[in-house]
């Protein structure tokens, strides 16, 4: 029996921070070996503008995990996101002819059949995920082998991204001298680190707010419902404090991180925050009303979230997230985020780390990991999985449950 270690690297390149997690797959269990970030450079608004500066930031992230972990990585599992991102539904269907017994290569012709739709121009399916199937004008079966029919139709969710966006990314990473396995719809990935199977089952909502893009996805019955992307971002929270306190997005960023909130009911009216210094303006420094600056952060979060409520509600699911909301990313970190959410959505509301990993230190429980770590946890599964995807047609072999 072979003892050759299986490592799984999930990549995933941000905007403002690139992120490497190396784990060790270990019988049913991953240890975290090596991990590596450094912040990013060569992206404008979720889009690459300097391939290089984005390759070099790769680099120094793997090979910070690298000597962490003592080993050399050739593969990775890669993160994809930003605005350019979508999802819709899809149907795939296969005629029999006469009943017989429905095998893995009709559900396999008909994913394939969901995935292969009309798209327009510059755009690629990133992921195909499978929701249910229609076995003889009868909905509601998730795994129809063996069952006798003559008809059967595959219910998917198709996330598309642009491709040259997705080229330019993996290209990145190839000047980098690595392969890339997969890449990965960023909230997906998040949602596999930070929520339990169960959850996903009774219904679950995940928000992805990063630097310039925020990513939803929501499950119900172990079946995505709804990937999308939402304009606004954790750019946008500066932005809005740069702009009433006449200051630079870097220093606004500053305060919203030092001082900042996302709920204003109950900051003292007497209460100020001190605005950072310009350089070489020769000015004195200011305060400004902390009341004031939450009251921004709050408004800007309360239209984040009916952003989300709206996204639930244009697929029915505003009602049926029983699991609740979970939040992610670097954004997850604005003080109160939670009850804001809770209060506009109407239901629980938690910030999602990451789960399931061995020799997960403190300093990594962070919202902002949790994408790194679900990419080398479906790197894991590809891994451990290599014989099952051989003998797969199609993309079923590829998606994750």
């Amino acid at each position: 029996m072979s003892t050759k270690s299986i490592f799984a690297t999930g990549l995933d390149a941000g905007s403002t921070h690139t992120r490497c997690v190396i784990s060790l797959l270990e019988g049913r269990h991953l240890r975290l070996v090596g991990y590596g970030s450094v912040p990013s450079r060569g992206w404008s608004k979720s889009r690459i503008t300097d391939q290089q500066a984005v390759c070099e930031c790769v680099l120094a992230a793997v090979e910070q995990a690298e000597a962490m972990a003592g080993t050399a990585v050739e593969t990775v599992v890669a993160g994809m996101g930003g605005l350019t991102a979508r999802g819709a539904n899809s149907r795939g269907r296969m005629d029999f002819g006469r009943p017989r017994e429905v095998e893995q290569r009709d559900i396999n012709r008909a994913m394939d059949r969901a995935m292969h739709i009309q798209l327009q121009e510059d755009r690629m399916v990133l992921q195909l995920l499978p929701q249910d199937f229609v076995v003889d004008d009868q909905p509601g079966f998730h795994d129809p082998r063996n069952m006798m029919a003559s008809v059967i139709e595959a219910n998917a969710h198709l996330i598309t991204i642009s491709a040259q966006e997705h080229n330019n990314l993996v290209g990145a990473i190839n000047r980098a001298h690595l392969s890339v396995d997969e890449t990965v719809y960023e909230a997906i990935a998040a949602c596999y680190a930070s929520v339990l199977p169960s959850d996903r089952r009774d219904g679950v909502a995940l928000v992805d707010i990063g630097a310039h893009s925020t990513e939803v996805v929501c499950y119900y019955g172990e079946s995505a419902q709804i990937a999308a992307s939402l304009r606004i971002c954790g750019d946008h929270f500066s932005r809005d404090i740069a702009h009433a306190f006449r200051i630079p997005v870097e220093s606004a960023a500053i305060v919203k991180h030092e001082f900042g909130g996302a709920i204003s009911h109950g900051t003292a009216e007497n209460s100020t925050v001190e605005l950072p210094l310009v350089e070489g303006h020769g000015r004195e420094a200011r305060e400004a009303p902390r009341k004031m600056l939450n009251e921004i952060l709050e408004s800007r979060t309360v239209e984040l979230f009916e952003m989300v409520r709206a996204e639930l509600a244009r697929a029915g699911m505003q009602r049926a997230i029983s699991s609740g909301l979970v939040i992610a990313g670097g954004g997850a970190l604005l003080p109160g985020i939670c009850d804001v959410a809770e209060r506009v959505l109407e239901c629980p509301a938690r910030i999602g780390l990451a789960q399931g990993f061995r020799n997960w230190p403190e300093a990594l429980n962070d919202p902002a990991w949790t994408t790194a770590a679900g990419l080398s946890m479906y790197a894991a599964r590809l891994r451990s999985q290599v014989d099952l995807v051989r003998q797969s047609v199609g993309m079923l072999g590829r998606i994750l449950r």
